[in-house]
């Protein structure tokens, strides 16, 4: 089955790149297997969505803040195993959560992955605002190890 890695977040915005810088690494690690693509991309919602058309399993890397766990700290899990904080409304004026695109695009016979198809990898991070192309040391220690479960994820290592 061919995976979806996708780098998710901002390189200008301090942690917020770490998606980015990770995704990077995959593709170095994977340009000669065609069963794995990459992209890193600025999306959320409704662009997100488009951009999984047709696939069947994807992986997203992402920086996250919980205030629950130290700074570079990476997790994992299924978008399945996570609530959709905005059920029942959007997340801003002009989009809409992943959860809420996936559905809606599945009521339109899109074809997408399920929920549980949907794996993040999130480093934990929360220097995400102030523009700087560089990781703090904690989220830049974090990237081999979020590499790391990404390609067992993708059963690479």
């Amino acid at each position: 089955m061919k995976t979806l890695v996708i780098g998710l977040g901002n390189p200008i915005l301090g942690d917020d790149g770490v998606g980015w810088r990770v995704v990077e690494e995959i593709a170095r690690q994977t340009a000669n297997k065609p069963e794995v693509e990459v992209d890193c991309v600025s999306l959320g919602g409704l662009s997100l969505m488009e951009r999984l058309t047709g696939c069947e399993r994807v992986i997203l890397v992402d920086s996250i803040f919980t205030g629950e766990k130290p700074i570079g700290t990476v997790s994992q899990f299924a978008l399945s195993d996570i609530p959709d904080l905005t059920a029942g409304h959007s997340a801003s004026a002009h989009d809409t959560s992943l959860h809420n695109a996936l559905n809606l695009g599945r009521g339109m016979d899109i074809p997408l992955p399920r929920d549980e198809d949907v794996l993040i990898v999130a480093i934990e991070a929360e220097n995400v605002y102030d523009f700087s192309e560089i990781l703090s040391p904690a989220v830049e220690a974090a990237v081999p190890q979020a590499v790391g479960a990404v390609l067992r994820l993708i059963q690479l290592k």
